[in-house]
């Protein structure tokens, strides 16, 4: 049970309450206040106000000579005295079906004499589990800082707080947050960068805090960074000589998305007898004369096409 404290006023009159509830929509919860050892003061009345989204409210008012009132207020028919008719020094009330907008400062105020009133406040904190997630963006390497992954926390209370953890260079932005109609908040957050080939594949993750998580909870990513091919012709090691069987040239490729399309060809536009090609390799069967050439391999994907090119001679016998 959460200890209750004396709210002073300024002639030391004690009000005890809860500093704070902590509690989740659909439960009840019970809100305890006391004023004791009143000695010669006189309890003449005690409210319940609500301090809320919607302003400040009564919601439950007893008198010992009128009884109790319940006037129209945002928790009407779910709010009540634990004892009817509540003793004076002991006013405890509970709120059932909790919701998230009845979060708030509840104030247990009494009127009396000859002190004036006084009141005690508790905080009631309203918790809602958010549902938090990550994603990649995709994006084509640049010269200028994008967002490259984007985290969210959803429809959570209090508002979660976002962090990144990445040992790329880049910022991350001002988390954005949305206050939701029924008192949650959706927190977005994003990493930036200026997206380099480098970067492609490199680890990032969005760690995201909250209240209600026992601990962070963490959504590892790899960063996709996109770009043209990168293409290299390997395997001419200028020892072509007439007769030799079976050389070959392969045409490397890195790019992402992956390459769709690889294409050998010569600068003269004519494929000499002797060669085969077989996608990314291109295999001169029998060294002669015709392949003193110079082969340019391309290869595209969805960014562009990529090229590389070796001159090859060939060495007589």
């Amino acid at each position: 049970m959460t200890a209750l404290l004396s709210h002073r006023g300024s002639l030391a009159q004690r009000v005890k309450v809860q500093p704070e509830v902590v509690t989740y929509p659909g439960q009840t919860v019970i809100l305890r206040c006391q004023f004791p050892d009143p000695g010669k003061t006189e309890l003449t009345q005690v409210s319940w106000i609500l301090e809320g989204v919607s302003g400040r409210t009564n919601i439950a008012v007893f008198h010992p000579k009128f009884g109790i009132n319940y006037p129209l207020s945002p928790v009407d028919g779910r709010v009540s005295f634990m004892i009817d008719p509540p003793p004076l020094d002991n006013p405890t009330i509970q709120i059932t079906d909790i919701q998230m907008t009845d979060e708030g400062k509840y104030i247990c105020e009494y009127a009396t004499y000859p002190s004036g009133n006084e009141q005690g406040v508790t905080s009631l904190v309203l918790l809602a589990k958010p549902a938090n997630s990550a994603t990649i963006i995709p994006v084509p390497a640049g010269s200028t800082p994008v967002a490259v992954a984007r985290c969210e926390s959803a429809n959570g209370r209090p508002p979660a707080a976002i962090s990144w953890v990445t040992a790329v260079g880049g910022n991350a932005s001002s988390p954005g947050t949305t206050q939701n109609s029924d008192n949650t908040v959706t927190v977005r957050g994003e990493y930036w960068l200026v997206p380099t080939l480098a970067d492609n594949g490199k680890d990032i993750s969005c760690v995201v805090t909250h209240r209600t998580l026992a601990t962070p909870q963490t959504f590892p990513m790899n960063l996709v960074i996109e770009y043209p091919p990168q293409v290299k012709i390997v395997g001419y090691d200028n020892n072509w000589y007439l007769g030799r069987t079976n050389v070959v040239l392969t045409c490397q490729a890195d790019g992402n998305p992956i390459p769709t399309t690889v294409t050998w060809r010569t600068m003269s536009g004519l494929m000499p007898d002797p060669v085969q090609v077989n996608e990314n390799k291109l295999t001169v069967l029998k060294v002669d004369e015709t392949v003193n050439a110079t082969f340019i391999c391309e290869v595209r994907n969805r960014l562009g096409t990529g090229r590389d090119q070796v001159t090859t001679a060939v060495r007589g016998e």
